[in-house]
């Protein structure tokens, strides 16, 4: 019996919570930013053709922490932090440009070996499973210093809260989760595209032409995000 009047209760605050949100606006502008090919959804694919969709599938575990982690300082003030402090916006862009900068380097640098490695040693169940989080701390990384994301969650999304329909802070929860789990469908597409791309039977030659190219996408998306302001 309490458990059906604490579940009344939860289901009351969630469902006022979720009246504040212009939920049609919402969803298509959420499809819309997720499927954009931006350095999370660039790195999906670059996992998937390196290791397989199901790999990347489960790399994008660290993405999704990491922006649990921004709504919730979201929900708590963080926007009102970031727009009276560009230094702190300041700082987590450089890093953020920085480790995507590297990485695509990194990914360029190594897509020969990358490939002749995958032919030599064939398929491993453990070294798999160690790689799948070894690409979830980089999805991880990738997000928290993203200033794309930061702007995303302090700026993007509190458009479509209607002010003074309830508690902003659990409407920016509500909204935060929403956006996740959409980002997670494009997440698994870019993954399954790469996956599908590493089981068709692409010459090794091409394969490392494509990691070349995603290595390059994520450079090129590292200068712009240099440019991106906390404004």
């Amino acid at each position: 019996m309490l458990s059906v009047v604490i579940f009344n209760i939860f289901n009351s605050g969630l469902s006022h919570m979720a009246l504040g949100v212009q939920w049609a606006s919402l969803i298509p502008a959420a499809f819309l930013m997720a499927s954009v090919p931006g350095a999370n959804q660039i790195l999906s694919l670059r996992n998937g053709l390196r290791k397989g969709a199901k790999i990347a599938i489960i790399a994008v575990t660290g993405r999704f922490t990491a922006f649990a982690l921004m709504v919730i300082a979201v929900s708590l003030g963080l926007n009102a932090i970031l727009q009276t402090s560009t230094l702190v916006f300041n700082i987590i862009k450089w890093v953020g440009v920085m480790y995507l900068g590297w990485l695509g380097i990194k990914t360029i640098l190594s897509s020969s070996k990358e490939y002749e490695d995958e032919q030599l040693k064939g398929s491993d169940s453990q070294g798999d499973s160690l790689s799948a989080w070894h690409y979830a701390k980089q999805e991880f990384m990738v997000a928290a210093a993203n200033p794309k994301a930061l702007l995303l969650f302090t700026v993007f999304l509190p458009q479509f809260i209607t002010s003074g329909t309830g508690e902003v802070g659990g409407q920016i929860l509500v909204v935060g989760a929403v956006y996740i789990f959409i980002e997670f469908i494009c997440a698994t597409v870019y993954a399954t595209v790469g996956g599908q791309l590493k089981t068709i039977g692409l010459s090794g030659r091409v394969k490392k032409n494509l990691d070349r190219i995603t290595g390059g996408i994520m450079i090129v998306l590292a200068a712009w995000l240099s440019t991106e302001k906390s404004e």
